[in-house]
């Protein structure tokens, strides 16, 4: 499906709420394009335990979830184990491939230099990892301290929980918020916390008609494949 210009979506659900009080992005996939890195440090992990998951499923099942979220599944469904030091060991690999390889989502520095909102960012991603992605590609001053982690809430995504948290601290009521997601459990968790969101494909992991066909489903107020597309969306 070819992709439709922001500037020429008309009754969208967001316009209809009119121009929102606060943007809140995820992290992984939106700000950073680090679901790649991530990824492949959980299948290493996953191949000695002595299983392998298709790549296509590991996303599948667990993109835009939280950790314990993906422990909880990978326990439950295939019956893999993940002690606490594997969990470290995971970790330390992530982040070292972090500050080698991880860079900022292609024109997503501009964007938010052009915004004139507040943001905040609200992540599965725990808040050492968060913090870490930010510093390597140098958003994290454009956000701190407005960094709001699954580990501050009960459920993750996609449940609404993080996306209401994130908007109860910042004083804005959620129906004046847009998400930005690249999952669709952060899809679902934005619509069942009342706000609009716009889906968005640019990540290296979501580049395929596939990936945007699961959230199309969905229903966002829009899927977008470059940042730049936001600007003209707001």
């Amino acid at each position: 499906m070819a992709d439709t210009p922001v500037g020429n979506l008309e009754n969208t659900a967001a316009q209809a709420r009119g121009r929102p009080h606060l943007v809140i992005f995820d992290c992984d996939g939106v700000l950073v394009d680090s679901e790649p890195l991530s990824f492949k440090v959980l299948s290493q992990q996953i191949e000695i335990k002595g299983a392998s998951i298709p790549m296509d499923d590991c996303y599948r099942l667990f993109l835009g979830k939280s950790l314990a979220t993906t422990t909880e599944i990978l326990s439950r469904d295939f019956n893999i184990e993940f002690s606490d030091a594997d969990l470290e060991t995971m970790r330390l690999q992530l982040f070292d491939l972090y500050r080698t390889e991880l860079r900022p989502i292609p024109g997503i520095a501009e964007v938010l230099e052009g915004l004139d909102l507040p943001v905040c960012v609200a992540s599965s991603s725990q808040l050492d990892r968060i913090r870490l992605s930010l510093d390597v590609t140098g958003l994290r001053a454009i956000f701190e301290p407005n960094i709001f982690s699954a580990s501050m809430v009960v459920n993750g995504k996609p449940a609404p929980d993080l996306f209401l948290h994130a908007a109860g601290e910042m004083n804005i009521a959620p129906a004046q918020c847009l998400v930005i997601e690249d999952s669709p459990a952060g899809v679902e968790a934005a619509q069942r916390a009342g706000m609009p969101v716009v889906g968005f494909t640019g990540g290296g992991h979501a580049q395929t008609d596939s990936h945007r066909l699961s959230l199309e489903t969905l229903g966002p107020d829009a899927v977008i494949a470059e940042m730049s597309e936001l600007s003209s969306f707001l």
